[in-house]
């Protein structure tokens, strides 16, 4: 990461790493919290199975908050923001460590959402508009790096803090960071506002929301969170009605908050629809796997937390692998066919039992880490490649939503479909509930396959005439 720095103007570290902080504040805690969640449940009294709520609220929120992030940094200023950011995660985190209950979790997982969902989008902003064009690309390499020390810490960091201390630790450790972040804010993040103020399209961003958040919830009703089969079938409605009325009223104003001419770009659109629902399946991982792990295989927090290493380390050795492999076989190929490897990498989890030695486990997860990866990086590539000046900032907008928006569908869906098969074998024995998890691998892996039709419909010349950019949206 140093060298990385040191090429770039020396007045500008300060600032770079302060955003790439921030940035790994927000990646590390998206990934903590998933080994802690069987030993949370048993300390609030709540089935480790019906614990997405608590990830599902994180994701949703950051969701719903980046379309309005660009618009709150031109009004409000990137100093400010950035501050309010940090002080909203630390709350958040602090409000977490105090919850006795999953009611009160879920509700702090939001304050910490409202920050994290912050931190990336403004820090980005603040860079896109001090630093030169020659040096950009360099930058955000430089920032993008804790995006991937993340997830390789964040599983095994949360795993050894719930072994050997308690669970609450996996917010508490923020407080300092934050406090830090928050004076590093005052020094040296620049005060920078939107040359010409915009009208925010209030209307529009509440209908997009609101959709947003009324198909999470019926996502999560279904999987047991007390809602009834009417209530579910009404927010299913209401929450579709509610985006397909935004397009509609997106079509008639002059600014909304997304442009329904994005979707005149084949590639923007082709890539944003595979995004979702190719995550769809593959954002359930890092939530399921521990679970597994723990729930049925009998692992510790901290094994647990280890055997998610071999995940991020294949993610990051596959990375330079990408580009060559995208301009020898163009997108389409290579989508088309990685796709499929992404479903059954997933599926080959059904396969997993107590008697299957460490090294197939390892295997597997390498085999999963590897491919998401690829996955990750030719999707994102795909869907900006076309964007010219004038759209980038929107479209860039719109991917980082619909990633953060497929993660709290992955999960929520996962939930939903072992709720059902948890109703089909039993909860009664651990073979049962082995069962279950192994019939929602394969089912989700089923979903991850078919959307591999998707991105059939790229054109076939398609290929990368540039090194991938660097994904900083901490979801790939």
């Amino acid at each position: 990461m140093t060298s990385a720095a040191t090429a770039i103007d020396p007045a500008r570290k300060s600032l770079l790493w302060l955003v790439a902080i921030g940035f790994f504040m927000q990646t590390l805690d998206a990934t903590i919290i998933n080994t802690a969640l069987p030993a949370m449940a048993a300390s609030l009294g709540e089935s480790p199975l019906r614990m997405q709520s608590v990830v599902v609220a994180y994701a949703l929120t950051m969701a719903m908050l980046i379309p309005a992030s660009g618009w709150i940094a031109d009004r409000f200023g990137t100093r400010r923001v950035f501050f309010s950011a940090i002080v909203l995660f630390v709350v958040g985190s602090v409000l977490c460590a105090l919850s006795v209950g999953v009611g009160q979790l879920v509700a702090a997982r939001v304050v910490q959402g409202l920050g994290g969902a912050l931190l990336l989008p403004v820090g980005r902003l603040t860079l896109l508009r001090t630093v030169p064009r020659g040096e950009f690309l360099q930058a955000m390499s430089f920032v993008a790096i804790p995006g991937l020390i993340g997830p390789l810490l964040g599983p095994t960091l949360g795993g050894w803090l719930v072994q050997y201390a308690s669970w609450h630790w996996i917010f508490l450790i923020n407080v300092p960071v934050g406090l830090a972040g928050c004076l590093a804010t005052l020094r040296f993040m620049p005060d920078l506002r939107g040359a010409i103020q915009r009208r925010f399209d209030g209307a529009g961003y509440a209908m997009l929301a609101f959709g947003m958040v009324a198909i999470s919830l019926a996502l999560d009703g279904v999987s047991g969170a007390g809602l009834r089969q009417v209530s579910v079938l009404l927010l299913l409605v209401f929450g579709f009605a509610s985006v397909v009325a935004y397009w509609l009223h997106a079509a008639r104003r002059p600014e909304p908050l997304f442009s329904p001419s994005l979707f005149g770009v084949p590639t923007l659109s082709i890539g944003l629809l595979g995004n979702l629902f190719s995550r769809l399946g593959s954002s359930c991982m890092p939530f399921m796997v521990p679970l597994l792990l723990q729930v049925s295989l009998g692992y510790s927090p901290l094994r647990a937390g280890l055997m998610m290493l071999p995940i991020a380390l294949a993610g990051m050795a596959m990375k330079r692998f990408a580009t060559p492999l995208i301009t020898r076989h163009g997108y389409r190929k290579v989508l088309v066919a990685n796709t499929a490897l992404v479903g059954l990498a997933m599926g080959s989890f059904g396969l997993t039992g107590p008697d299957q030695p460490a090294a197939l486990h390892i295997l597997q997860l390498l085999a999963f880490g590897a491919v998401n990866s690829l996955q990750f990086t030719a999707m994102n590539t795909i869907t900006l490649k076309d964007l010219d000046g004038s759209m980038a900032s929107s479209g860039n907008s719109l991917l980082s939503m619909v990633q953060m928006l497929a993660m709290s569908l992955g999960v929520a869906a996962a939930s939903a479909v072992l709720a059902g098969y948890n109703g089909v074998f039993g909860l009664e024995t651990a073979k049962q509930t082995l069962d279950a998890f192994q019939a929602t691998f394969a089912t989700m892996g089923l979903v991850t396959i078919a959307s591999a039709l998707i991105f059939w419909h790229l054109p076939a010349e398609v290929r990368a005439a540039h090194p991938a950019q660097p994904e900083v949206s901490g979801q790939g």
